[in-house]
């Protein structure tokens, strides 16, 4: 694995380790407290029809309450519930997942995975990364495969007590890697498609939910629009039902449109659909999902005030599968407070769902049914400018989210976001990392659909702007695919400063998944591309990315040379810090060759170079090896300064691998010294650090605890 070469200036709410970021990263705080079990159910659903013969058979798929007895079970408890769509499926699972919660004291897990609608289905290996974050698992930890993330997965999970819900799956495959491998744990798994491999290879409980009896969708409809009613025109009554082929969501919807007209009777309704119904029977085609809600779709779509209803349709452009109220006002070019009024409107008739504060999102029915809306209704050219609104907005909060946390990162011209873009940009780290978490499928769905529809210039500069969030986040299979897509698009657009910035990025990506050759490819390619349009930070960086492969290979002359002619190119054009970063390099390497004095020199300027732009954190790592060389020429108490001032900044940084490590080089320093008691003391906080990370020189950290002991126990 590839040295990390993090730099950062502030305070850490969170742990980041990155392999090659090349702006300083503000972060601020202390270190979190340990994380309680994981909690992801959505909330339940209201006004719930009695599914109780479905429910009693979950309950009998339940694992044994009891550790022991779980344990000579089936080795894992699968239930799979199939039905058509709007059937209730989602419904039902997380009615029954909270009813059952109090069985899994570790926690509960949830991803849609997508597999029906006018979107990608979600990568499996995404939703293992999603999981495994969620465990706790520290995203360094992570592995880059798919196989790998659910090997670790199963591991994670032995002896633990979670409840997995995997909602909307297409095919089997899609779903086997997310299923537990332990008795005490319990997979419940919503699909269209009756997942037949589920249950002859994994033994899964399936249950096939079909629509609604005729008195359950009555009753339904007494819960949305009152006993007295129905009761007052039972037939009209079961028309309706009729009408919504008996389907739990159309029915909410026509029942909220009628809880909102108290006046009209249910006759007046059914004839109301019935004639959109008679409208609609020229659109009905062979294998058409909607065709059996289109008719309740438009009954409710037609009563919507015309600003409202336009609202709806513009939604169903949005390319990810949900979106917050600043989003959502871009797209429709409307203020926050009207997109938030018009989301409103539309959740009281459940056309939207709005599952946390401030996001929004279309059941997959729905979703089609709006885009198909905005194709019959908007024309090409409003559909894309509703389009390139959404794109500016993710554009230009993704780059002042860069501002914030990368205040020396690559800075790209964009087009400007134009008026109707409500900008609402972080004003702390914290702010900005969490609004990159919450956005980050959609980011990567904003890119996709950016470049498959032709907006090139979008599917490059999102990944450039969005690029250090997904590295210090360890998302490292995404982080390689934005930056190909963004070359690709780059390519198409003719744009040779796209394929500059999205190369470089690709080389750290691909050298942080140890692919060297193909990294140091996209370093050279970067270069070459930079140099043509003058983009000297792309092109110095790009001589210090292949620098650092050479170095890790044991190539030093020629990083040493790579590294000369990055620090040529940072102080020709001012650019300061990459200055600073080439000297700190240019030092590791002539410490390796043992040119000890020559190394302290570079280092002593790389730290009085970092520290005049206040980019303390890289200021620790210059600080760390510099007293890595005084150690090494017997200079201790130079040694002893340095270490101790890195010691405090990655504190502060809360930077826990930086400090095991200088905590362990503190160590071997008083040892030197004959500081035996302050040594051991180290070097036992070190391996406290280093140990649970899983990082490579614990080991050794262990050796030395041990001989140290040893050596105590000869001399009494």
């Amino acid at each position: 694995m590839p040295t990390a070469h993090n730099e950062s200036s502030g305070d850490a709410e969170a742990v980041v380790q990155a392999g090659t970021v090349h702006g300083g990263i503000n972060l601020f705080g202390r270190a979190a407290p340990p994380s309680p079990p994981p909690r992801q159910l959505p909330l339940d659903a209201t006004r719930f029809v009695n599914r109780q013969q479905t429910l009693t058979r979950l309950d009998a798929a339940l694992p044994a309450d009891d550790d022991a007895t779980a344990a000579s079970g089936h080795p894992m408890a699968v239930a799979a519930i199939a039905g058509a769509p709007g059937v209730g499926k989602t419904a039902l699972a997380v009615h029954w997942a909270h009813r059952v919660r109090r069985w899994f004291a570790d926690g509960d897990l949830y991803v849609d995975m997508r597999g029906y609608g006018p979107g990608p289905a979600l990568d499996v290996g995404q939703a293992l990364d999603t999981f495994l974050r969620a465990l706790h698992v520290p995203a360094e930890q992570i592995p880059t495969d798919t196989e790998g993330r659910a090997a670790l997965y199963r591991s994670v999970l032995t002896g633990k007590r979670v409840l997995v819900v995997v909602d909307n799956v297409s095919t089997v495959s899609q779903v086997r890697p997310l299923l537990p491998a332990t008795p005490t744990c319990m997979a419940i798994i919503t699909s269209r498609s009756r997942l037949s491999g589920l249950v002859a290879r994994e033994g899964a409980s399936r249950m096939t939910l079909d629509v609604l009896s005729p008195e359950e969708a009555i009753t339904l409809l007494r819960d949305s629009i009152g006993g007295d009613r129905v009761s007052a025109e039972p037939q009209a009554a079961a028309d309706l039902a009729r009408r919504c082929a008996y389907l739990p969501l159309a029915l909410r919807i026509i029942g909220e449109r009628i809880a909102s007209t108290p006046y009209a009777t249910l006759a007046e309704f059914v004839a109301d659909l019935a004639l959109v119904d008679h409208q609609l029977d020229a659109l009905t085609v062979d294998d058409d999902e909607l065709s059996d809600v289109r008719a309740v779709f438009s009954w409710s779509y037609q009563a919507l005030p015309g600003d409202t209803a336009r609202f709806f349709r513009l939604l169903g452009l949005h390319a990810g599968s949900d979106i917050s109220v600043a989003a959502a006002a871009a797209i429709a070019g409307v203020s926050i407070p009207r997109a938030r009024n018009l989301l409103d409107q539309l959740t009281a008739a459940h056309l939207v769902q709005n599952p946390a504060r401030d996001r929004y999102l279309f059941h997959d029915l729905l979703r089609a049914y709006a885009l198909e809306r905005a194709q019959a209704e908007e024309t090409a050219e409003q559909q894309r400018l509703a389009r390139r609104r959404g794109y500016a907005w993710y554009l230009w909060m993704a780059e002042e989210g860069r501002k914030v946390i990368l205040p020396y990162s690559h800075a790209i011209a964009l087009p400007p976001a134009g008026p109707d873009v409500p900008l609402t940009p972080a004003s702390t780290v914290a702010e900005a990392m969490a609004w990159f978490e919450r956005e980050r499928l959609n980011l990567l769905d904003t890119i996709r659909q950016a470049d498959e529809l032709g907006d090139h210039d979008i599917a490059w500069q999102l990944p450039v702007v969005s690029d250090g969030f997904f590295e210090l986040k360890s998302y490292w299979a995404d982080w390689r695919d934005i930056h190909l897509t963004g070359l690709r698009a780059a390519r198409t657009a003719a744009s040779r400063l796209g394929e500059a910035a999205n190369l470089r990025c690709l080389g750290d990506a691909y050298w942080r998944m140890e692919q060297r050759e193909t990294a140091l490819d996209c370093y050279r390619r970067g270069v070459t591309a930079a140099r043509d349009v003058g983009d000297h930070w792309v092109e110095g960086f790009s001589l210090r990315g292949q620098g650092l492969i050479h170095e890790e290979l044991g190539h030093t002359e020629e990083a040493l040379n790579l590294y000369g002619q990055a620090r040529e190119v940072f102080r020709h054009h001012g650019i300061t810090r990459g200055e600073g970063m080439s000297l700190l390099s240019l030092g590791n390497c002539h410490r390796a060759r043992g040119h000890l004095d020559t190394a302290i020199t570079h280092y002593q300027q790389a730290v009085a170079i970092l520290d005049g732009i206040n980019d303390q954190w890289s200021v620790a790592w210059a600080s760390y090896p510099l007293g890595l060389a005084y150690q090494q020429t017997g200079q201790h108490d130079e040694a002893l300064k340095q270490h101790q001032l890195a010691l405090k900044l990655f504190r502060r940084f809360d930077d826990r691998r930086c400090e095991g490590l200088t905590l362990a080089a503190l160590g071997d320093t008083f040892d030197a010294t004959g500081q035996h008691d302050e040594a051991q003391r180290c070097w036992q906080q070190a391996f406290q650090i280093l140990d649970p990370l899983g990082d490579p020189h614990a080991g050794a950290v262990r050796s030395l605890i041990a001989q140290a002991s040893r050596d105590n126990a000869g001399g009494e």
